[in-house]
């Protein structure tokens, strides 16, 4: 019977922390040691973190890197286990690539071969392809390696690996970033991708928060016939480990013989001798973890992102303005999950336009949170800078400067409780006011970190809705959920007198954004052919204001920030 004990290590680096990155490796190192297991897989570039992006252009940080791989090895010494580490190889060039370690010697190294380059991904900018697959050989069982990519192609490198090398398993160690649905997506294409090719894999995907990307975890490992046979947390850090029947293997390609004619690329292959499997004790029961609905995986993702932003920045606490309206509401329902009530404070800034429910509702929602809050009122200031501006705009009709004006007075008092107590200021805006424009530069988009930028206000609804159900209790007021959406910036102001209703809006928006159609074919699936031109003009006039936002989580396929890349400088107009 071919047994394979193998450990995947679900983890959290910090981009550049190579000692606390170090200390983790070294703990999963004594668990998978302790557990008796043959094979440890980290995630990809766990050891600098991912993405680096231009640190990759310091040799200071590459040399870095190297030093803490050696350091890494030290530590393997006198144990049993073979182990496949992420790291940046480099000598001529630069490679995402992965380290066979055991023994207390590095012996060999994986270089990836399917660099992504788009998306969020720039990897041909830092990265030169690998073009030589590796094999580990413990006593008859062969593990081929790949990097995250390199599973994703259709064909290869993982056709070569086990039509043409034959090996058992594929490990493959992943920094996988999220988006809604992908957990699924994942676990789909991994169960066919392993009965394709009557291959076991063990993926090993990193978990956590790096800016605006959020990687799931979401670890698993797959037997021959494509079953799921372990299935790792969601957003948690984990060590999982499986024990393998890899004579499931032949089993599958003598029952479905289809890929005794297939063909494969002719890499060339190196073979590593890790030495032999390891005597056993006891069996390790698979663990498959159900999928979240969507609403929770969203809100999950919302954690992740605004807690290791926070703290991998060195803060402590943040600070929100709290108008009584659904989207600074679910920004300190996040905030407070994610960080703790001590750590989350509130400022409501009514002005004469506030009405009483909005200060209510923004009230009753901190207490039922058990968050601080201040009030600190705007209409004063207001005056004052009407006073100071009234001979220069002498003649002129109130407008949307003065609307501004009460955005910015509170822009200003978010900040300057940032400066006097060293708290993060979370903005609020969601990403149909992002796409549309329908925020004040320098006001309600002042801040420093946007949770719920990528989140449509439809969603921003739905993710309230399942909050309250899943705590139990009305945590946000069930008036926030009802009352008209309003900037409260004048009197009897709404969201809908410059916007279309969410519903049409957020559809258009995707349709547009995710999913790249053009406004002639969003207009055929029933939209009104004005509104939907109406729309794609928005985004387009205000794209100068999406790249002055603080950074936000990435949850959709295509978020405002490292896959949205368009000009400001744009004459094009969408024709219809």
């Amino acid at each position: 019977m071919k047994r394979l004990r193998v450990t995947l290590a679900q983890l959290n680096p910090t981009l550049g922390d190579f000692e606390g990155n170090l200390k983790k490796a070294i703990e999963a190192l004594r668990v998978a040691e302790d557990r008796g297991s043959d094979l440890l897989v980290f995630p990809e570039l766990f050891l600098p973190g991912y993405p680096p992006e231009d640190l990759m252009l310091r040799l200071s940080f590459l040399r870095e890197n190297r030093k803490y791989l050696q350091k890494f090895a030290q530590h393997t010494k006198n144990l049993g286990v073979t182990v496949l580490m992420g790291f940046i190889d480099s000598d001529e060039d630069a490679y995402n690539a992965a380290a066979v370690v055991k023994g207390g010697e590095i012996l060999g190294v994986y270089r990836k071969i399917s660099l992504p380059n788009y998306g969020v991904f720039d990897e041909r900018r830092y990265f030169k392809p690998g073009e030589e697959l590796l094999v580990v050989k413990m006593d008859e069982i062969k593990v081929g390696i790949t990097i995250c990519e390199d599973i994703w192609n259709p064909v290869e490198p993982s056709a070569s690996l086990s039509l043409g090398e034959g090996v058992h398993l594929i490990a493959n160690l992943s920094a996988s970033p999220y988006h809604v649905g992908k957990p699924a997506l994942r676990k789909d294409y991994l169960s066919m991708k392993a009965y394709d090719y009557h291959v076991a894999m063990a993926y090993c995907n990193m978990v956590g928060g790096q800016d605006e990307l959020v990687f799931d975890g979401g670890s698993m490992v797959v037997d021959a016939s494509g079953e799921v046979i372990n299935y790792g947390k969601l957003f948690e850090e984990e060590i999982i480990t499986v024990d393998l029947d890899l004579d499931e293997n032949l089993r599958v390609s003598l029952v479905d013989p289809r890929r005794r004619y297939m063909k494969t690329q002719n890499y060339p292959v190196k073979t590593v001798e890790a030495g032999n499997l390891r005597e056993k004790s006891g069996h390790f029961e698979p663990v498959v973890n159900p999928l979240p609905v969507r609403e929770e995986e969203m809100f999950r993702a919302l954690i992740t992102g605004l807690r290791d932003y926070v703290r991998k920045n060195g803060f402590e606490k943040v600070v929100i303005g709290l108008s009584g309206g659904m989207d600074s509401s679910l920004v300190a329902v996040v905030a407070t999950e994610a960080l703790g009530k001590e750590n989350v404070k509130g400022v409501l800034m009514p002005s004469m336009y506030t009405s009483k429910e909005s200060i209510e509702d923004a009230q009753t929602l901190a207490k039922n949170l058990g968050i601080e809050t201040f009030i600190v009122p705007i209409t004063d200031v207001f005056h004052s800078y009407l006073e100071a501006l009234k001979d220069v705009f002498v003649g002129r009709e109130p407008d949307i400067t003065e609307e501004n004006l009460q955005a910015r007075i509170r822009g200003n008092y978010l900040m300057a409780l940032s400066n006097k107590f060293g708290w993060l200021v979370l903005t609020t805006g969601n990403k149909s006011e992002m796409a549309t424009g329908y925020a004040t530069l320098y006001g309600d988009m002042a801040g420093g970190f946007a949770v719920i930028k990528d989140v449509y206000k439809t969603d921003v609804y739905r993710i309230g809705r399942w909050y309250n159900s899943w705590r139990g209790k009305e945590i946000i007021p069930e008036n926030i959920f009802v009352k008209p959406p309003t900037a409260e910036l004048r009197p009897g102001q709404t969201d809908q007198e410059k916007l279309p209703p969410y519903e049409v809006l957020d559809e258009i928006l995707r349709l547009y954004i995710e999913e790249g159609l053009d406004p002639e074919e969003i207009a055929s699936k029933g939209f009104d052919r004005k509104t939907v031109l109406d729309v794609t003009e928005m985004i387009r006039k205000n794209e100068y204001k999406r790249k002055q936002a603080a950074i936000g989580v990435k949850i959709s396929t295509r978020a405002f920030g490292k896959d949205w890349r368009m000009p400001i400088t744009n004459r094009f107009k969408e024709p219809l």
